[in-house]
């Protein structure tokens, strides 16, 4: 393990620590400035990236350095819900042989959240819990920040040393500096969607570059589809998958997350009674209604539908649209047939 250390010439608060681990399940403990930290377990889940291999390449270059003076950087990675953010700094840190920390941004993440949490023990003493990210700055490992856009200002606010050249967060609850070791590594994940804060553009700065994670081709698609479900048959499949580039082609915000959902309820539903199991065509058209809506049983009325409500070709309107219809013979603005025919 890589451990933190400041130069005495410059004004960084000095850190020392020491380790110490107990059984398998009970956290490792670290004292940095003679403070016991309480560690978090790391994240194990299976790092497999299924094609776009471009974007993986690329996260990775974020991770490089290239000289003693140089330091990574900390990318963002965009895209719909559901494409695969996540999975992608899974695999990404899976290929660097990492260690890998997930921390779920909320809307009332706290700084203390992200950092070091007290609490209150059992004979009455505080210990404290070094959380996910600060567990990755000292281990050495790779954080995700999940969904970072819906985390406020405040919060953003002291992750702001960490993500520049100086790399350290200070916890004010804890009243120690934590300074991370030259193999962490981190990640931003951010939905594009409207429920999200606007990070400040001093916090944008130090969240670069920006990845766009986009959906899938059908091939690609396909083989997420069975790397997820390998006991889903061929049909079902199918069916799953040409709904989805369907829903693509559409601008429609489906993603691969929703066919793995879509999929596995249509099994279940056909596995649920052996005796009078349900045909495929009705299993999987029950599925997609009760898991994307209604509305996803007819995509091109979906589309048209939502293209109107964001006014993909609005016309701007005159004062006479207010009181005639486009078509009505009164419309002071309106070309009748028989005035083109003379023109």
């Amino acid at each position: 393990m890589n451990s933190p250390s400041t130069n005495p010439s410059d004004d960084r608060p000095r850190s020392s620590q020491s380790s110490s681990a107990g059984p398998a399940n009970e956290p490792e403990v670290v004292q940095i400035g003679g403070v016991d930290l309480k560690l978090a377990h790391p994240y194990v889940a299976a790092g497999e990236w299924i094609g776009q291999n471009e974007l993986l390449m690329q996260l990775l270059a974020c991770w490089l350095t290239v000289d003693e003076s140089d330091i990574p950087l900390t990318p963002r990675l965009i895209g719909s819900p559901g494409v695969g953010k996540t999975q992608l700094a899974i695999a990404a840190a899976k290929r660097q042989g990492l260690p890998l920390y997930i921390y779920q941004c909320t809307a009332d993440t706290r700084p203390e959240d992200l950092l070091v949490t007290p609490v209150l023990s059992r004979g009455g003493e505080i210990a404290y819990h070094a959380s996910p990210l600060v567990t990755a700055m000292i281990k050495g490992g790779v954080c995700v920040l999940d969904e970072g856009n819906r985390m406020n200002e405040k919060s953003w606010a002291s992750l702001a040393p960490l993500f520049d050249s100086r790399r350290y967060v200070e916890s004010i609850v804890a009243g120690i500096t934590i300074q991370a070791s030259p193999d962490f590594r981190a990640a931003v994940t951010m939905n594009q969607d409207e429920s999200t804060f606007e990070i400040p553009d001093y916090i944008l700065s130090r969240l670069q570059p920006t990845l766009q994670v986009g959906f899938p081709n059908k091939q690609d698609e396909m083989a997420i589809l069975q790397y997820h479900l390998p006991f889903a048959e061929p049909e079902m499949l199918a069916l799953t998958v040409d709904f989805l580039q369907r829903s693509h082609e559409l601008k429609l915000d489906f993603s691969p997350r929703d066919g793995i959902n879509l999929l596995r309820f249509a099994i279940k539903r056909m596995k649920q009674d052996p005796n009078h199991p349900i045909a495929h065509d009705v299993a999987w058209q029950e599925a997609l209604e009760k898991c994307l809506g209604d509305d996803a049983v007819d995509l091109e009325t979906m589309a048209e539908r939502r293209k109107r409500t964001l006014g993909g070709d609005a016309v701007p309107l005159g004062l006479a649209d207010l009181f005639f219809d486009a078509d009505d013979p009164l419309h002071p603005d309106r070309e009748d047939e028989d005035d083109e025919d003379l023109i």
